[in-house]
């Protein structure tokens, strides 16, 4: 791995001028190595704020993303997340440090084995992973506190905002091409109304629905 501390602080220092102030996210992000999930060819560009490729067509968002997605959903250590689209692993160990525990589905076997394999290197116990398609999301194990999808769906799954609990977040892009995606955040309150709030312009990988052959 290539962790490099004055680029790290580098980006810590980047994104808070972006408007990251969550203190616990920006140690999240400090502490997790991202080297660890990008591909040996573009690992000495780890710290940079941009999003990279990674196997099966996919990417790693860019730390400014991830943190600002992750600043959303409001975490605390009682949380009990559920993530669609498990991808390098990266934000899924971001929301492991900041919650109780994270359920993550990724429909690329490879990509999955590939998180698994660093999610135990980097000894991180709260993580629960399994390969299946996210529109379904992961009903035995709803309700959820926070719900978070990281590939853009063309209109909010009802299945998945079945799955959010009350006093519940989730966040996700949405739209319909990569050229007008939107970060949304839903917010259901202690009655289950919810309320939907449009915010950052984002380009994303499309949702995709079913396992990957």
């Amino acid at each position: 791995m290539t962790d490099n501390p004055a680029q790290k602080i580098r980006l810590i220092m980047e994104l808070r001028r972006q408007g990251i102030s969550n203190t616990e996210v920006l140690s999240a992000i400090e502490r997790v190595p991202r080297d660890a999930f990008i591909p040996p060819t573009f690992r000495d560009r780890a710290y940079e704020n941009i999003a990279l490729p990674i196997a099966s067509g996919q990417t790693i968002s860019q730390p400014y993303v991830v943190a600002y997605m992750t600043q959303l959903l409001k975490l605390d250590k009682r949380r009990k997340v559920l993530e669609i689209g498990t991808g390098s692993g990266y934000q899924t160990a971001i929301l492991a440090r900041l919650c109780r525990r994270v359920y993550s589905i990724e429909r690329f076997r490879n990509l999955l084995d590939q998180a698994e394999e660093i999610f135990r290197e980097l000894k991180i116990p709260n993580i629960t992973t399994k390969l299946g398609d996210g529109y379904k999301g992961w009903p035995e194990q709803a309700p959820f506190d926070r719900i978070i999808v990281t590939a853009a769906a063309e209109e909010v799954p009802e299945t998945l905002l079945d799955q959010l609990g009350n006093d519940g977040i989730m966040v996700l892009p949405v739209g319909r091409d990569s050229t007008n995606q939107h970060i949304l955040r839903l917010t259901r309150d202690a009655d289950g109304k919810v309320t939907e709030e449009s915010l950052l312009p984002v380009r994303f990988v499309p949702m995709v629905q079913g396992v990957a052959e």
